[in-house]
């Protein structure tokens, strides 16, 4: 049997949890409700008991036994009181079993008490025994083991009572045995069936909750990998910039804002100096590291409304809305001299890295992105052309024939 059917698996004789920290966990789930239907079913249980003083005064009249019958309903009664008191306002199931068993068999114990000093009602008393029965199990909210305790111990008790002070006849205690024996099977296995249900009950939500946290969990292991599959889709993998796609998508965007708010708007593209004599020296894992360098430097100059991606193998784009050609130049200047100033490997000896930067800008309405990358990859060919390490700035949108491509 699968762990999670053994845990709300139901005893067949209690109608309780076999597990125990299972029973434990459904208690506190209907506490408050248990607390208040207790209190409220052995209040009016205590009242119904104490205004049968009125039967014993008709019965009995001002003599030693209506007074002691008083005596005792008084008592039961108070002591009932007192429990659905401090049941209610001070917890349930917290004060055990032995709380609510005892207004149980202070009522069971009040009933047979009756028989001594009411003998002649003995047949009204049947009744009333038979429905307490009944009502035990039924009206006041009680665990199956707890109800079962007190309703034996009214029934023998009162079944010894009407013997020894009634004179019930063998017959008659047959009769009764009978009565009061159908009274509890009737009784437990209608409580069995209800504790049973409950826990059933509780069993299939605790199951839908579970089932729900699960479908919670599923949802947000697939908006992660969602999430992981964008990035994989937007991103460079080596360098973490975003992928040409990527970029062309965000900065059509920005440009068309810029064009719409009448701001100037610069693009430069970026290239790394000898970058194939860097991968056949020292292999393309020096290569791919000395990428992922110049990237992190490229990256922590720009402003954070600045758009960086890599175009291609060692080619960078960078868009810088609202930035006019004189303001992209100096970013593109102070990029160069970052790449300039980093530190490599003791194996790749006094090598320092450069770049060349064709830097393009607009403030047209009817430029579009790709004439404009297409200008400033002419100005990085200019640059590369002129000795490399360096920045060539064109301000200009102008359509060109295409320049030749060169070896970078």
């Amino acid at each position: 049997m699968p762990l999670q059917k053994q845990q709300y698996q139901v005893h067949r004789l209690t109608g309780q949890f076999c597990d125990t920290s299972r029973e434990l966990m459904y208690r506190r789930s209907i506490q408050e409700s248990v607390r208040f239907e207790f209190s409220f079913a052995v209040s009016v249980a205590a009242c119904v008991f104490g205004m049968f003083a009125i039967a014993d005064y008709y019965l009995l009249g001002l003599t030693r036994e209506f007074y002691l019958l008083l005596t005792m309903r008084i008592v039961i009664v108070s002591v009932c009181l007192l429990v659905a008191f401090v049941v209610r306002h001070w917890g349930g199931n917290d004060y055990g079993a032995w709380l609510h068993a005892l207004p149980l068999w202070a009522f069971a114990t009040g009933i047979i008490l009756i028989v001594p000093l009411r003998p002649e009602s003995l047949s009204t008393q049947i009744t009333a025994v038979a429905v307490a029965t009944m009502g035990f199990y039924l009206l006041i909210p009680n665990r199956l083991t707890v109800v079962t305790a007190a309703s034996l111990y009214l029934n023998i008790g009162f079944l010894v009572a009407a013997v020894l002070f009634a004179g019930l006849t063998p017959i008659g205690v047959l009769l009764l045995t009978v009565l009061l024996g159908m009274s509890n099977v009737v009784g437990f296995f209608a409580l069995l069936r209800l504790e049973r249900l409950q826990r059933k009950q509780y069993a299939m939500l605790y199951e839908e909750r579970d089932q729900n946290r699960q479908l919670h969990n599923e949802i947000a292991h697939r908006e992660s990998l969602e999430e992981q599959l964008r990035i994989v889709a937007e991103r460079d993998a080596l360098t973490n910039l975003n992928n040409r796609g990527h970029f062309m998508k965000l900065v059509k965007g920005l440009l068309k804002r810029s064009q719409s708010d009448r701001e100037p708007f610069s693009l430069f593209m970026i290239d790394v100096d000898h970058f194939k004599h860097i991968n056949d020296t020292w292999g393309h894992s020096h290569g791919d590291w000395v990428l992922t360098k110049i990237a992190k430097v490229c990256t922590e100059s720009l402003r954070p409304t600045d758009v960086i991606g890599r175009f291609g193998g060692e080619e960078f784009v960078v868009a810088l809305p609202d930035t006019s050609s004189g303001d992209a130049q100096l970013v593109a200047e102070r990029l160069k001299k970052k790449v300039a100033e980093l530190s490599l490997t003791e194996e790749m000896g006094k090598l320092r890295p450069s770049v060349t930067v064709g830097v393009a800008a607009t403030d047209s309405e009817k430029a579009d992105l790709e004439s404009l990358i297409k200008r400033a990859d002419e100005m990085l060919y200019v640059g590369k052309r002129g000795g490399r390490n360096q920045v060539v700035v064109c301000s200009d949108v102008v359509e060109t024939p295409d320049s030749p491509v060169g070896n970078k």
